[in-house]
């Protein structure tokens, strides 16, 4: 039985988001949002951390991000909006205290050669 995507598309992995993650590459903003979520919930810091714009990735680690990946239980994701360079979402996860959190993000993604990257986030209230 194919296991659902995290990302909340109701596909399949192996046709949603998987491909994405082991080719490093999205069509689109939505698309590489999506699967970083799916990375997420699934500890793949290697695909967050290469998803990530070049200029950002010297404020983090691929320890920090499997850290926080792996200290959390993710729940849902739901996407509010998007345009073609950013992704308004709500990820539903309970912390390391199984306390109920939302993360409530306004993403920026850049495409270069081909490829869409992470470059910031906006906490949303």
């Amino acid at each position: 039985m194919n296991k659902t995507c995290p990302c909340g598309s109701q596909k399949a992995l192996a046709q949603c988001c998987m491909p994405y993650i082991t080719n490093h590459s999205a069509p689109t903003a939505e698309v590489l949002m999506r699967s970083r979520y799916t990375a997420f919930t699934l500890h793949l810091a290697d695909y967050l951390f290469q998803t990530t714009s070049l200029a950002e990735r010297r404020f983090t680690s691929k320890r920090e991000i499997l850290e926080w990946a792996q200290q959390n239980t993710w729940l849902k994701l739901e996407v509010l909006a998007s345009t073609a360079q950013t992704v308004t979402f709500k990820a539903y996860f309970l912390d390391a205290k199984g306390q109920a959190q939302v993360h409530h993000e306004k993403s920026t993604f850049k495409e270069v050669h081909g490829k869409w990257y992470y470059v910031k986030g906006k906490l949303e209230p």
